[in-house]
């Protein structure tokens, strides 16, 4: 068995991990990173090959489509096209292109660094070892520093196991063609953006929610615009409901309601979007002292373990599970490594969700901050008011501020509306630079762009507001 010693041993070639390896390389560590090629793997991770990235590019062409058949029936900018159709294999070719041109990207970054690079799967033997069952071998890597990275994966449920028509987000990005009738199962960011996808492409959609509104996680007054569209786009949405299973011969998902009658719901498809969890299993991490914080790895604000010299960044630790997260991590736990002094301590990290519109928010809402003792200013700005987003035709939804009353330090923010993501990063660098309502209000923002909301809820917060 061939044998490697590194420095630097970062178990997971996802967003956190390629991010600590290149970031170690940089710092002119020696590093070996293993990854295992497979369903959801590959470098690049959940997120690259079966997740953030082709999943916003069926996103985009399904949208593309939707406004094509828009324009085929009716031409509110003068534009008439001709009975479109869309060739859905070809649109996954396309989007399989994109991520192997980015995979392609990660791995030249990592050689550049001089990161070695194993594929095969990983087991940990001891804080200090792993075995890697790889394409050309058995090997064992040692290490002094060993980072955990290695993500998560979906969550089925025990009555719809994956398999048939029961598909998971990874399956839904590869279908072979547009499914006429597609249940989903579960109302959070991951469901309704690709149920969204799939309506817009031409599939009969049902989305099947246990709580009693969709997207639990975000406030009613953002979600409200999204279930405004849904309706409009002729999705059904069934809240306060579960999947119980297939129903009979398998052509359809069976769903119980509290207080109500079951019903059976047609689907060729039946995509499951229950959430993520760690994966944890068959990598020998109940063979290290590691302390858990219930399914995930706890650690502390360096990002390390109860183990000396063992890091964890990413989905493995919980929540929030976001790639940006993982990676400001993984450069965190590099830095750190090559002896500098860091913590991850984010004044806070922005959350997209890419259903139409699209929400952004960063930071507390309105409720939060007030649970927590603030007395707080809210801003709101409909996007109606905002001459950029009439000249996209698209005028549903807001910006919110939250900020203190004593000393207008901005405590969240908030939008909903089309094209809103591209202002998370904004949203972001004013939290994280303790911004206050003046230092927005203050800063001359271009007209016409949807981030003139911005400036005008944080006006609106202190009274100021312009236009509206």
């Amino acid at each position: 068995m061939a044998e490697l010693s590194a420095k630097v041993l970062v178990v997971g070639g996802g967003p956190g991990g390629y991010v600590t390896a290149i970031r170690a390389g940089q710092l002119g560590l020696d590093v070996v990173l293993v990854e295992q090629d497979g369903r959801e793997g590959g470098l690049g991770g959940t997120c690259l090959n079966v997740g953030c990235i082709p999943s916003k590019a069926i996103i985009h062409a399904a949208d593309a489509f939707h406004h094509a058949r828009e324009q085929a029936m009716s031409a509110p900018f003068g534009i008439r096209v001709e009975r479109p159709t869309v060739d859905f294999a070809r649109t996954v070719e396309w989007k399989d292109g994109i991520v192997g041109r980015l995979t392609s990207g990660v791995a030249a970054l990592l050689k550049r660094h001089k990161v070695k690079i194993i594929h095969g799967h990983a087991e940990m033997l001891d804080g200090k070892t792993c075995r890697v069952d790889a394409d050309t071998g058995p090997q064992t890597v040692r290490a002094e520093h060993v980072v955990l990275a290695t993500g998560s994966e979906s969550a089925s449920l025990p009555v719809l196991p994956f398999g048939g028509p029961v598909i998971s987000s990874t399956d839904a990005l590869s279908l072979p063609a547009v499914p006429g009738r597609l249940a989903v199962v579960g109302a959070g960011y991951i469901g309704l953006e690709l149920g969204t996808a799939f309506a817009k492409l031409g599939s009969k959609v049902t989305v099947v929610e246990a709580e009693d509104r969709i997207l639990p996680a975000y406030d009613a007054e953002l979600t409200r615009p999204v279930a405004r569209r849904l309706k409009a786009l002729g999705i059904e949405v069934l809240t306060g409901a579960r999947a119980s299973g297939l129903s009979d011969g398998g052509k359809g998902l069976r769903v119980s309601r509290q207080g109500g009658a079951g019903r059976d719901i047609p689907a060729d498809k039946i995509l499951v979007a229950t959430g993520r969890r760690a994966r944890t299993a068959g990598l020998g991490l109940d063979r290290l002292d590691l302390t858990m914080n219930g399914a995930f790895v706890r650690i502390d604000e360096r990002c390390a373990t109860s183990m000396y010299n063992v890091w964890a960044v990413g989905d493995l630790t919980g929540e929030p599970m976001l790639a940006h997260r993982a990676m400001a991590q993984g450069v965190v736990v590099a830095e750190i490594i090559a002896g500098q002094h860091r913590v991850f301590d984010p004044a806070a990290i922005p959350a997209v969700c890419f259903t139409d519109p699209e929400i952004v928010t960063v930071g507390l809402t309105p409720e939060a901050a007030r649970a927590a003792a603030h007395d707080v200013h809210v801003g709101m700005f409909p996007l109606s008011a905002n001459g950029r987003a009439l000249t996209l035709g698209a005028e549903d939804g807001f910006v919110r501020v939250t900020a203190r009353a004593d000393n207008h330090l901005v405590l969240g923010i908030a939008a909903v509306g089309a094209g809103v993501s591209e202002l998370s990063s904004t949203f972001g660098l004013a939290l994280e630079m303790g911004a206050r309502l003046e230092d927005i209000g203050g800063t001359i923002h271009a007209h016409p762009t949807l981030g003139e909301a911005f400036h005008e809820a944080s006006l609106r917060a202190l009274g100021e507001a312009l236009h509206i």
